[in-house]
């Protein structure tokens, strides 16, 4: 069991090689992952996000209690900035209507389940970053659709109340499930948490690899275009979350809990929200993959430059 426990480990600190090389086998062999049918996005995420409840606590959610101000504050710019920069975005790069619809989906959806490990990385406040996840993906089935149909809701149909339930059977149940499980059997959870990392890590990528198979025509054709998109709305997620902490008089640690869960978001669920709502627009679902490659290599940046922008405040 140790030795599963450190290929574990071992996979889930090299997330960013792992994805990459899946990305680049599918774009290259389609037929690697185009065998499995785009139906299999869903179960996967939730599977993820399963794992996310096994590690999560009711305790976790006490910081919502005890600090609403920061919360507040982290909520208002994960669900602000990111959408509108996506919005902005798409307009001053004069995106198609189904590559805008992706980033648009990219940039409404909750913070991503990495996060929490790149905030470590970087030294930020941990309290605050478990929770902004927890709040955000709570927060989801209500917020995202709305946020998607005031953004996109004029050049496409957009099925609130379709995606609402999406995301509650997707996000909200499974997650819901890992609690009752880390609760009322503690001694099961204890084994397979270590393993977690590494499900979470080969899900991620299976789901990445079945989008950009399924797509990989499309992505070759408009990567680039794309790829600047994506690029940009990480970056400035990030920085507009540490900027918008620094204005409101945040310590370093909380502005760099907040630029990464502003600058990381749930991509898998774009995706899958793209396949199961817009399959009719099959590149809707394209940034959503480049998204997942793009910010667990931005993210690992990130964690170095924070944290060593930690230890030059001390």
């Amino acid at each position: 069991m140790n030795k599963l426990y450190r290929i574990s480990s071992l996979i889930s600190a090299n997330i960013t090689i792992v994805v990459v090389l899946v990305t680049a086998l599918a774009l290259l062999i389609p037929s690697s992952f185009d065998w499995i049918s785009t139906s299999s996005i869903t179960p996967m995420l939730g599977v993820v996000m399963f794992g996310m409840g096994l590690t999560l606590k009711p305790s976790d959610f006490k910081p919502v209690l005890m600090r609403p101000k920061d919360i507040i504050i982290g909520e208002l710019a994960q669900f602000i900035v990111m959408p509108l920069v996506a919005w902005l975005l798409c307009r001053l790069l004069q995106l198609p209507m189904e590559l805008a619809l992706g980033v648009i989906l990219v940039g409404c959806c909750p913070g991503g389940t990495a996060s929490n490990v790149i905030c470590y990385l970087a030294k930020g406040d941990i309290a605050l970053s478990v929770a902004m996840t927890g709040v955000s993906t709570l927060l989801a089935p209500i917020v995202t659709p709305a946020l998607v149909y005031l953004l996109a809701g004029k050049e496409v149909a957009v099925d609130m109340i379709g995606m609402f339930l999406s995301i509650v059977q997707v996000v909200i149940i499974p997650i819901v499930f890992g609690l009752a499980v880390n609760k009322y059997l503690s001694k099961f959870t204890e084994k397979v948490t270590p393993l977690l990392p590494m499900v979470s890590t080969l899900a991620i990528a299976a789901i990445i690899g079945i989008i950009v198979s399924h797509n990989s025509a499309n992505i070759l054709s408009c990567s680039l275009l794309v790829g600047v998109a994506v690029i940009l709305h990480n970056v400035l997620g990030l920085t507009l979350g540490y900027v918008a902490g620094r204005l409101l008089g945040l310590p370093h640690d909380k502005r760099t809990a907040i630029s990464i869960e502003v600058g990381m978001q749930n991509s898998g669920l774009a995706t899958s929200l793209a396949a199961t709502h817009f399959a009719m627009f099959p590149l809707a679902a394209v940034p959503g993959a480049i998204f997942s490659t793009w910010h667990n290599f931005s993210g690992s940046i990130a964690a170095s430059v924070f944290r060593k922008l930690n230890n030059s405040l001390k």
